[in-house]
């Protein structure tokens, strides 16, 4: 819609207005004509283009309509195309006719001056300002869409500072700058109408703390650069440059969406006509340009690996020797957390989730640290925030449970469902449902995932397990058909069917544990006719089978498009039936995924023609997907402490290909 403004004119005393470029003027005739005018003629020098408004019809002004009935309702439009070289350099008159006379009865003159103000983005999302028809102050999602986009300048690009570089108000180098998106304020026409009329650029009260603006003038020097917009300023004069026809502004987010936050932010630049001595400046037109915060994006085990991050603690160097061996094989490199920053803590896995935020002219890795706060709570802050790497935390003012951990946090590869898409694939959470009472994620941590609006989170059943964890029963890993990749359940059912066929077999006696001191050697004969074992897994498969059928609905998938890994649980306290399930041997969908090289717990199962019949049967699911199985002994260094390999493991992955602004929620 074309920006209109009405102007009052007058017959006493000329009338001095800018016209500015792109919006039209509605000329009150009727409002300045004599009391006996019954008619009027309206001309305009030749950079002016007037149409009349007459009886609900636009005409364009012919050069032999002499007279126009001054009817109610009748009003002139006024357009220009051309830029003014001089003040006042384009006129319209409007002279008024009594009924019976030739002479007028008045004349009412506007002098207009013809410039360009505009607030420009990357609208179109190229990665480049460029001028646009498209409507600026709309957002639009979707391949067709339009918008402007912000990072979360979350990082730290100087390594000397305390804080993320969304925390101060300075530029502390150009590889700040290079993290926020450029706004450009165009200001063509001649210099001294600024004088009279001047320019505020301004954002809402309500998105004042969510963003930061800079400005440093004709300077390309940091220490001119100055914060000009955003926290408690609200509003900024800008003095367009003699020599410059554009001015540069820097603009960076502050906060991700969040509840109370949609994500989106107006900038405006209004033109304030100067008012007379003691009264207010008065605002003749506003341009105003709407930006999305980019959202916090997942990655799941099925994207490419570039870093494995794990802890060295006492005891694990075989495990860490172990994964670093798998990373080598992967092609991607080792991180290792020293004992002095995680303090004996091991769950990496469950501290932090990688994830990334992208812009068309930036992407990169942003760690998201968890409020579960163990001995690794300074390690993502103090050594991964850094150039290039950004950080953010969500705290849980009353309290954590395990399920805070992200261990229970975890992304689906891309999927369609029902003809949805969701190209970013959708988060899974566990949470106590569909038991009232139970323990739930921080309402924090949980506002934060679904207000990205990129990955539609699923909230599973993981409540029945000790540690709550959804990484406890589930996992992916890509696959060369259908979907891309195939979805691994824990499965009691699949485990005590191929241990009936082992017995069938002729295996009964063959034990499990094999090879560990001090565990107690149990056969499949033994298992086999435990029935309290028996009836707690019934209830484990009962719960697992819950979330495998949400899964399938939420995932849109198919039975073949997911996985049975043989599995046991038992309870954590064989006195107590409410202390949870943990894994009855090394949860084997626990696992490492590193492309098509996997980091699995090495169960340690019944030995049968002296090989790991569990090891055997995982081999044989996955290894005609052209994946690699590779057994890792984590038994005493992470299974009895109820976890496995993935617990005390994390991968930062690559960012999909797919450009985010492209969906629609």
């Amino acid at each position: 819609m074309v920006y209109q403004r009405r102007i009052q004119l007058s017959t006493q005393h000329p009338t001095s207005t800018v016209y500015v470029l792109g919006t039209e003027l509605s000329l009150d005739v009727c409002g300045s004509a004599p009391k006996d005018a019954v008619a009027f003629h309206v001309q305009g020098t030749p950079g002016v283009k007037l149409y009349v408004v007459h009886e609900t019809k636009s005409v364009k002004l012919p050069s032999s309509v002499a007279r126009w009935p001054l009817a109610a309702g009748t009003e002139v439009l006024l357009v220009m195309d051309a830029l003014s070289k001089d003040v006042g350099d384009e006129k319209v008159r409007i002279s008024y006719f009594a009924e019976a006379g030739g002479v007028p009865v008045g004349r009412a003159m506007l002098f207009l001056t013809c410039v360009e103000v505009s607030l420009d983005a990357d609208t179109s999302r190229s990665g480049t300002v460029s001028r646009t028809l498209l409507d600026k102050a709309e957002w639009l999602w979707g391949p067709n869409g339009h918008g402007p986009i912000l990072l979360v300048n979350c990082d730290r690009d100087d390594p000397k500072a305390e804080t993320p570089d969304n925390r101060d108000t300075v530029i502390r180098s150009y590889a700040d700058l290079q993290d926020m998106s450029q706004m450009v304020l165009q200001t063509r026409g001649p210099r001294t109408i600024f004088s009279s009329y001047h320019l505020l650029l301004h954002v809402d009260f309500g998105d004042a703390d969510k963003v930061g603006v800079f400005y440093g003038g004709n300077s390309i020097t940091l220490e001119e650069y100055k914060h000009v917009l955003g926290g408690s300023k609200l509003s900024y004069a800008v003095k367009p440059s003699r020599h410059q026809e554009e001015s540069i502004f820097y603009v960076e987010a502050l906060a991700f969406p969040d509840i109370g936050f949609s994500g989106l932010v107006a900038f405006h630049v209004t033109l304030l006509e100067s008012a007379e001595k003691g009264l207010l400046e008065t605002p003749i037109f506003t341009d105003t340009v709407v930006f999305r915060v980019a959202p916090w994006i997942m990655t799941p085990s099925t994207a490419a690996p570039l870093e494995v991050f794990i802890c060295s603690v006492d005891g694990n160097e075989d495990f860490v020797a172990a994964v670093g061996a798998l990373a080598e094989k992967a092609k991607c490199s080792l991180t290792v957390c020293p004992l002095l920053e995680n303090r004996q803590d091991r769950w990496i896995q469950d501290e932090v989730e990688f994830g990334y935020v992208q812009a068309p002219h930036k992407t990169f890795p942003v760690v998201f640290d968890s409020p579960r706060d163990g001995g690794l709570k300074d390690f993502p802050f103090k050594s991964i925030l850094g150039p290039d790497f950004g950080y953010v935390a969500r705290q849980a003012p009353h309290g954590t449970s395990s399920l805070d951990s992200f261990g229970n946090l975890e992304v689906s590869p891309p999927v369609t469902v029902r003809g949805k898409e969701y190209p970013l694939g959708r988060i899974l959470i566990g949470s106590s449902f569909p038991r009232f009472g139970g323990r739930r994620m921080a309402n924090a941590v949980k506002a934060f995932l679904y207000s990205q609006k990129v990955q539609a989170p699923v909230e599973l059943y993981s409540d029945w397990l000790r540690v709550g964890h959804v990484d406890e029963f589930l996992s992916f890993v890509p696959a060369p058909d259908r979907k891309g990749f195939r979805l691994l359940l824990a499965s009691p059912n699949a485990c005590y069917q191929l241990l009936k066929e082992k017995q069938e077999e002729g295996f009964g006696e063959a034990a499990m544990f094999e090879g560990l001191e001090g565990m107690p050697k149990l056969t499949i004969n033994e298992i086999l006719a435990n029935e309290d074992l028996r009836k707690y897994n019934n209830y484990a498969q009962r719960c697992i089978s819950w979330n495998r059928d949400k899964l399938k609905r939420a995932l849109g998938l198919a039975e073949p498009d997911i996985l049975d890994i043989p599995q046991l649980f038992g309870s954590a306290a064989d006195t107590d039936a409410d202390a949870g399930a943990e894994a009855f041997f090394p949860d084997m969908v626990n696992m490492l995924v590193l492309g098509k090289h996997l980091g699995i717990p090495k169960p340690f199962g019944p030995l049968v023609g002296g090989q790991c019949c569990l090891e055997e049967r995982v081999r044989a699911l996955l290894e005609p997907l052209g994946l690699t199985c590779t057994f890792i002994d984590d038994f005493f260094s992470y299974h009895i402490n109820a976890g496995e390999v993935h617990c005390g493991t994390n991968v930062r992955r690559k960012p999909f290909a797919f450009k985010w602004w492209h969906m629609v929620p």
